[in-house]
């Protein structure tokens, strides 16, 4: 009987970097593997030790001990080295990974102390850091992230709207007025040639939002502080509500476009570049009988496609005028939210209120339906941007933050008025 070499199942010295990390794991997992074939032979002499002569023999169990241990390191290692193959590698990722730790931390000093060197030898390093010619430095990517959560948690519009993510000023979305020539056709039948598209482009240019929050020194100071957090939660109450605005109501000019900038016509006439509409046919009200099917003509003006995921868009003064209505039961077509936190609904669609729509007046569109993800689209460029300022409103150090954003009509067919008109 030959010992059990133990030197055999020595870990290997670990480099920074491993050229066949599946490899790695492999060879750790078969070592595992060819252990356990061993420790199962010497497992089976023992119980036959024992069957033949009542007792195992002493040497088999030292040997199962120390294959137990080997098997135990073996599988320590295998799953050390999996886990570690998880990691981010240390190549070019691994590099981006470092270098967005380093850039959290001396933005981190930045804010608080005004500290730039650090974050000048990060834009020399790398091209995805530094300084605009306008000055500023681009925020970390969790700053980032948290106000255009929270923007998206109470920004009306953008809760409710498709988003796209740019590094680019314009984003340009290409579509076909027209789609391609299509029909039915036997096996053996003619194939006509299809019409060549034509595409066209709607373009989403990206504007410049901005906050100026103001800190005392002390309160940057203080190392309780999270900054980021801090910063976040001053800018986000400012950027929704000139984003709520400007996504309603905004003219394109300097800022993103609303939808309800874009021209009306009658929904029986509608066509791509405008919005349809369904009239009341009522000066600045409703009729006096059967109110609430001119809602269900405005619902049924959508199609199905984009009806299943649609939304109501309506101020809360709107709103309260709507709550009024009933069906023919007597039963409120307006319900409240069933759980905290969940949308009011009409006829079983949900309502957002967006304080920027139009009050109810006489050939005014206060109501809006559709399928905003599909039909709006807000464009975020990548990045936020801060200025430390810590001169013009002393003592205060002031924190100009920008944002680039932008916004349009993706599909003028997703979205639908209630005009208070007669026609």
């Amino acid at each position: 009987m030959t010992d059990f070499d133990m030197s055999a199942n020595e870990p290997a010295p670990e480099t920074k970097a491993s050229p066949t990390p599946n490899a790695d794991v492999n060879h750790a997992f078969g070592t595992f593997m060819s252990e356990f074939e061993q420790w199962r032979d010497e497992n089976d002499r023992r119980l036959a030790e024992i069957e033949r002569r009542g007792a195992a023999d002493p040497l088999i169990e030292e040997k199962l001990a120390r294959l137990d241990r080997a098997m135990d390191e073996s599988r320590r290692r295998a799953d050390d080295l999996a886990l570690k193959q998880a990691r981010p590698r240390l190549g070019l990722d691994g590099r981006e990974a470092i270098v967005a730790s380093e850039h959290k931390a001396a933005f981190e000093g930045y804010i608080r102390s005004g500290a730039v060197g650090r974050l000048d030898r990060l834009e020399a390093k790398s091209l995805s850091v530094g300084t605009a010619a306008d000055g500023g430095y681009v925020a970390p990517a969790e700053l980032e992230r948290a106000v255009t959560m929270r923007l998206a948690q109470i920004s009306p519009i953008r809760a409710i709207a498709g988003n796209r993510q740019v590094s680019s000023s314009v984003f340009n979305k290409p579509y076909s007025p027209v789609g391609a020539t299509v029909g039915w056709v036997a096996e053996t039948g003619a194939r006509a040639q299809t019409t060549t598209q034509t595409l066209q482009q709607l373009a989403f240019p990206t504007m410049e939002l901005y906050a100026m929050p103001a800190a005392t020194q002390a309160l940057l100071d203080d190392a309780a502080i999270d900054v980021e957090a801090w910063i976040a939660e001053e800018v986000q109450q400012a950027f929704a509500e000139q984003e709520g605005a400007a996504f309603v109501t905004g003219d394109g000019v300097s800022k993103p476009k609303g939808f309800m900038a874009y021209g009306r016509v009658e929904n029986s006439s509608w066509a791509w570049g405008s919005l349809g509409y369904v009239a009341t046919g009522v000066a600045g009200g409703l009729p006096t009988a059967n109110p609430s099917d001119k809602l269900v003509d405005l619902v049924y003006a959508l199609k199905a496609g984009h009806r299943q995921n649609a939304t109501w868009v309506m101020n809360r003064k709107t709103q309260g005028e709507i709550r009024k209505l009933k069906d023919a039961q007597g039963h409120y077509l307006w319900q409240p939210p069933a759980v905290a936190g969940s949308p009011a609904t009409l006829m079983n669609f949900p309502v957002v209120e967006a304080e920027d729509m139009p009050a109810i007046a006489t050939d005014a569109c206060p109501i809006a339906f559709g399928d905003f993800r599909r039909g709006y689209l807000v464009v975020d460029r990548l990045g936020v941007r801060v200025l430390r300022d810590p001169y013009s409103a002393k003592p205060y150090v002031l924190f100009y933050t920008t944002k680039r954003v932008g916004g349009g009509v993706q599909d003028f067919e997703a979205i639908k008025l209630l005009k208070f008109g007669t026609a």
